[in-house]
């Protein structure tokens, strides 16, 4: 029998769905406790431990009911112990002046930048600052045609990307307005915008202590997270709620809407047994039993192969809709990642209105 669970850190609350019973699994005897969910048949006991950070109030139990194809359906409250960002390698910033860090590329590992020392890692203002300036100043733009360039010890961090000085760690003047490619892989990693500033995307780049060895993250990991971390801060700093996801092309490839970004989420897979193992959204067979995954809730309509034109059409013309741009390929990964995630779950989640739902782990 398969279990999804979404608990609302904010709201307190839980979704509980039991999915269909297997054949000859009648009747069946169902008990929650506030760390334990426990189900008895014909053909034996199992009982599912819910993560550590979890806990159920039994009592509260309500909106029983039965969803044919989909299971049993019951709401209860939940208590979530909120947990610190898990933030990736990319995020970190530069706290000891002295210390020198390492660029790999994150599909291989193969070094990009070597020893690299930064001493300070500066948020960029928002794509429109330019014109905000032009309203405030009563006098010419003193910006005009003056785009911010990071110094030599220094990287700037936009939505999706951080500018990174590479004129005299080179010992050359790079091309502007050429591809970076990772020398081993040839995936995309940025692009050179200037003769000394770099753009590198944080789904394609790890910076790491250089005393440290390269992370090992799998793909899909790593870009949903580093995806859901920049589209949640971006809908919190902005209050913004709609993306669209487009490539350095400038091709759009997704419609995205955050629902909330406070979700957490347990499934297990009818295959399991005993003690259920919770891989979420994608193959983790050896994820320990008592973990849960952080996740925002989104909805999405791709826009590929001539799918959605008229409506992404009107989204990019919406000053509320902000876009947030990737390397094609990961574009395509991305949306491959919303579908294996919006697959997996119970059939009365995977579509609201129009759009399909999904998660994006943390």
């Amino acid at each position: 029998m398969a279990v999804f669970v979404e608990v609302r850190r904010r709201l307190q609350s839980a979704l509980l769905i039991l999915g269909e019973p297997e054949e000859g699994s009648m009747p069946m005897d169902i008990s929650i406790t506030p760390t334990l969910l426990g189900v008895r048949t014909p053909k034996g006991c199992r009982e599912i431990q819910l993560p550590a950070e979890v806990r159920l109030v039994p009592s509260s139990c309500r909106g029983l009911q039965y969803v044919a194809r989909d299971g049993l359906h019951l709401r209860l409250q939940a208590r979530a112990e909120p947990s610190p960002p898990k933030l990736t390698p990319v995020f970190n910033q530069c706290s000891q002046a002295e210390e020198c860090y390492t660029f790999y590329c994150q599909s291989c590992g193969e070094v990009v930048i070597r020893d690299r020392k930064l001493l300070r890692a500066l948020p960029l203002p928002s794509e429109n600052w330019g014109s905000l300036v032009g309203e405030w100043c009563c006098h010419p733009d003193p910006f005009a045609n003056k785009p911010l360039h990071p110094r030599e010890n220094d990287y700037f961090t936009g939505d999706s990307f951080f500018l990174v000085n590479l004129q005299s760690h080179l010992g050359q003047e790079p091309k502007a307005n050429t591809k970076v490619i990772c020398k081993r892989c040839k995936v995309m990693l940025g692009e050179s915008i200037s003769s000394e500033t770099t753009k590198f995307y944080m789904t394609e780049i790890i910076i790491q202590p250089s005393e440290r060895s390269f992370p090992i993250i799998p793909r899909s990991q790593f870009v949903q997270s580093v995806t859901a971390q920049c589209l949640a801060e971006l809908s919190s700093a902005r209050s913004t709620f709609r993306f669209t996801i487009q490539g350095q092309d400038g091709k759009v490839y997704i419609l995205l809407w955050i629902l909330n970004s406070d979700s957490f989420v347990i499934e297990s897979l009818r295959s399991s047994k005993c003690v259920t193992k919770f891989p979420l959204l994608e193959d983790t067979g050896g994820a320990d039993s008592s973990s849960g995954t952080s996740a925002v809730k989104v909805l999405y309509l791709p826009c590929i192969q001539s799918r959605n034109e008229e409506l992404a059409s009107l989204w990019e013309r919406d000053i509320s809709v902000h876009s947030f741009t990737l390397p094609s390929a990961t574009c395509l990964e991305l949306l491959l990642i919303l579908s294996r995630s919006n697959a997996s779950l119970p059939l009365s989640l995977r579509h609201m209105n129009s759009f399909q739902v999904a998660f994006l782990k943390m």
